[in-house]
Protein backbone atom coordinates (compact mmCIF):
# COMPACT_ATOMS: atom_id res chain seq x y z
CA UNK A 1 0.00 0.00 0.00
CA UNK A 2 1.10 3.18 -1.28
CA UNK A 3 0.64 6.36 1.26
CA UNK A 4 0.09 9.35 -0.95
CA UNK A 5 0.50 12.62 0.29
CA UNK A 6 -2.17 15.30 0.38
CA UNK A 7 -2.51 18.68 1.31
CA UNK A 8 -5.07 20.68 2.55
CA UNK A 9 -6.17 24.92 2.41
CA UNK A 10 -8.56 26.73 4.82
CA UNK A 11 -9.67 30.17 4.46
CA UNK A 12 -10.39 31.54 7.74
CA UNK A 13 -12.24 34.81 9.50
CA UNK A 14 -11.22 35.81 12.81
CA UNK A 15 -12.62 38.56 15.09
CA UNK A 16 -9.62 37.87 17.44
CA UNK A 17 -11.71 35.53 20.09
CA UNK A 18 -14.00 33.27 17.66
CA UNK A 19 -13.16 32.00 14.16
CA UNK A 20 -14.83 30.97 11.17
CA UNK A 21 -13.77 28.99 8.01
CA UNK A 22 -15.12 30.12 5.03
CA UNK A 23 -14.23 27.03 2.97
CA UNK A 24 -11.29 24.99 2.57
CA UNK A 25 -10.38 22.05 0.23
CA UNK A 26 -7.92 18.80 0.45
CA UNK A 27 -5.67 18.15 -2.68
CA UNK A 28 -3.16 16.05 -3.68
CA UNK A 29 -0.01 18.06 -4.32
CA UNK A 30 1.36 21.86 -2.65
CA UNK A 31 0.91 23.25 -6.24
CA UNK A 32 -2.84 22.59 -6.32
CA UNK A 33 -3.15 24.88 -2.74
CA UNK A 34 -1.17 27.10 -3.47
CA UNK A 35 -2.96 27.61 -6.53
CA UNK A 36 -6.22 27.18 -5.34
CA UNK A 37 -5.07 29.74 -2.24
CA UNK A 38 -4.43 32.03 -4.83
CA UNK A 39 -8.09 31.75 -6.38
CA UNK A 40 -9.62 32.51 -3.56
CA UNK A 41 -7.31 35.71 -3.05
CA UNK A 42 -8.23 37.01 -6.30
CA UNK A 43 -11.97 35.98 -5.71
CA UNK A 44 -11.91 37.83 -2.43
CA UNK A 45 -10.06 40.88 -3.88
CA UNK A 46 -12.20 41.30 -6.99
CA UNK A 47 -15.28 40.99 -4.75
CA UNK A 48 -14.48 43.71 -3.06
CA UNK A 49 -17.08 46.61 -3.26
CA UNK A 50 -19.88 44.18 -4.85
CA UNK A 51 -23.24 43.48 -3.93
CA UNK A 52 -23.09 39.74 -2.10
CA UNK A 53 -25.61 37.86 -2.98
CA UNK A 54 -26.92 34.91 -0.70
CA UNK A 55 -24.88 31.96 -1.54
CA UNK A 56 -25.67 28.10 -0.54
CA UNK A 57 -23.59 27.38 2.65
CA UNK A 58 -20.96 25.57 0.70
CA UNK A 59 -20.43 27.10 -2.65
CA UNK A 60 -20.34 23.91 -5.00
CA UNK A 61 -16.72 24.91 -6.64
CA UNK A 62 -14.85 25.16 -3.48
CA UNK A 63 -14.55 28.58 -3.28
CA UNK A 64 -15.09 30.11 0.06
CA UNK A 65 -17.95 32.43 0.52
CA UNK A 66 -17.38 36.18 0.14
CA UNK A 67 -16.58 38.52 2.64
CA UNK A 68 -16.92 42.81 2.59
CA UNK A 69 -14.10 44.67 3.56
CA UNK A 70 -14.47 47.87 5.42
CA UNK A 71 -12.31 50.61 4.78
CA UNK A 72 -8.87 48.48 4.51
CA UNK A 73 -6.14 47.85 2.39
CA UNK A 74 -7.34 43.83 2.52
CA UNK A 75 -8.32 43.54 -1.43
CA UNK A 76 -4.65 44.97 -2.40
CA UNK A 77 -3.00 42.54 -0.28
CA UNK A 78 -4.41 40.06 -1.42
CA UNK A 79 -4.29 40.63 -4.73
CA UNK A 80 -0.51 41.12 -4.59
CA UNK A 81 -0.37 38.25 -2.42
CA UNK A 82 -1.76 36.08 -5.61
CA UNK A 83 0.48 37.64 -7.93
CA UNK A 84 3.60 38.98 -6.60
CA UNK A 85 6.24 36.05 -7.29
CA UNK A 86 8.31 36.55 -4.27
CA UNK A 87 5.13 35.83 -2.08
CA UNK A 88 4.69 32.92 -4.25
CA UNK A 89 7.77 31.37 -3.67
CA UNK A 90 8.28 32.03 -0.30
CA UNK A 91 4.91 30.04 0.00
CA UNK A 92 5.82 26.81 -2.29
CA UNK A 93 8.79 27.17 -0.37
CA UNK A 94 7.31 26.76 3.11
CA UNK A 95 5.17 23.97 1.82
CA UNK A 96 8.08 22.06 0.43
CA UNK A 97 9.97 22.36 3.47
CA UNK A 98 6.99 20.81 5.52
CA UNK A 99 5.88 23.86 6.79
CA UNK A 100 2.28 25.69 6.78
CA UNK A 101 1.94 28.51 4.42
CA UNK A 102 0.31 31.35 6.07
CA UNK A 103 -1.17 34.70 4.58
CA UNK A 104 -3.33 36.81 6.76
CA UNK A 105 -4.42 40.59 6.22
CA UNK A 106 -6.57 42.82 8.58
CA UNK A 107 -9.17 44.99 8.06
CA UNK A 108 -9.03 47.02 11.27
CA UNK A 109 -12.24 49.19 10.50
CA UNK A 110 -14.10 46.18 12.13
CA UNK A 111 -11.33 44.46 13.86
CA UNK A 112 -10.95 41.42 11.64
CA UNK A 113 -8.71 39.66 10.44
CA UNK A 114 -8.50 36.80 7.12
CA UNK A 115 -6.28 34.38 6.69
CA UNK A 116 -5.27 31.86 4.25
CA UNK A 117 -3.33 28.72 4.92
CA UNK A 118 -2.34 25.51 3.26
CA UNK A 119 -0.40 22.51 4.73
CA UNK A 120 0.98 19.16 4.14
CA UNK A 121 -1.56 16.55 5.64
CA UNK A 122 -1.59 12.97 6.51
CA UNK A 123 -0.84 10.71 3.92
CA UNK A 124 -3.75 8.82 2.31
CA UNK A 125 -3.33 5.10 1.96
CA UNK A 126 -3.92 3.87 -1.87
Amino acid sequence: MTRVPVYAAEVTLSDGQRSASLGGVVVRNRRLVLLWLRRQALRLADGHGLLLAPEPVTPPTGDVRPVRFHGSDAPEELRRWATDGAHQDHAIRALEAGFPALFTVLDPAVGLSLTLAGWRGRPADQ
